[in-house]
């Protein structure tokens, strides 16, 4: 397979931390330029330093901005390249966040479904707003269709860059380009192999180019 080329609309992963995140985290950047990297803990498992510097190390090496998600002075201590600050967390935790990395850092936000929260935290500075499908919406259509309302409303108007969060396929990753996205975020299940995770993330970079066409 050929790697797709990057497009207007860049991928961002979300990778959890686990044993053979590294393994997977490779595979993922064999297919094509990723813009960043968002380093969830482990499920039940608070975050491993030993764990998290071979994949900081990996996503750095390759130009991927690598990120920690919620804790900010870890993120300090191990060099990340920023913080992502969780729907729910952001709106609470930016201005920390912002003292201890400071502006060459990136804080990122997660803006949940909530417009008053997007445009809060553009206005402080978030150096990117997200907008997602939480876990505990039953209408996943629905929430969806938000989503994508949100990320059209919010690329007309603003100049901060803007995330869709929680993609589930490369058809929702074209829809949401086509809409203004700036990046697309796709969670790697922990349970993909590295060949099945460089081929669905070469399906996201694709379905982004044809977005951009």
């Amino acid at each position: 397979m050929v790697a797709a080329t990057q497009s207007r609309c860049s991928l961002m992963l979300v990778v959890e931390a686990t044993d053979g995140a590294r393994q997977q985290l490779e595979a993922a950047l064999a297919a094509g330029t990723i813009a960043s990297a968002c380093i969830l803990p482990a499920a039940g498992r608070p975050y491993d330093a030993p764990t998290l510097r071979p994949l900081l190390g990996t996503a750095q090496k390759a130009g991927t901005a690598a990120l920690l998600v919620d804790d900010a002075r870890l993120a300090r201590t191990l060099k990340a390249d920023g913080v992502h600050l969780s729907a729910g967390q952001a709106a609470a935790s930016y201005e920390e966040a912002r003292d201890i990395l400071g502006r060459g850092s990136i804080v990122g936000a997660d803006a949940g479904r909530s417009r008053d929260a997007a445009m809060h935290l553009g206005e402080a500075g978030a150096d990117y707003i997200g907008f997602g499908v939480p876990d505990f919406v039953t209408d996943r259509q629905a929430a969806r269709a938000r989503r994508l309302e949100l990320v059209q409303w919010w690329a007309e108007i603003f100049e901060v860059p803007c995330v869709a969060f929680d993609v589930d396929n490369a058809e929702d990753a074209e829809a949401l380009a086509r809409a203004g996205a700036d990046f697309v975020a796709v969670r790697l299940s922990a349970s993909l192999a590295p060949a099945d995770t460089r081929d669905t993330t070469l399906g996201m970079l694709t379905a982004l180019e044809l977005g951009d066409a």
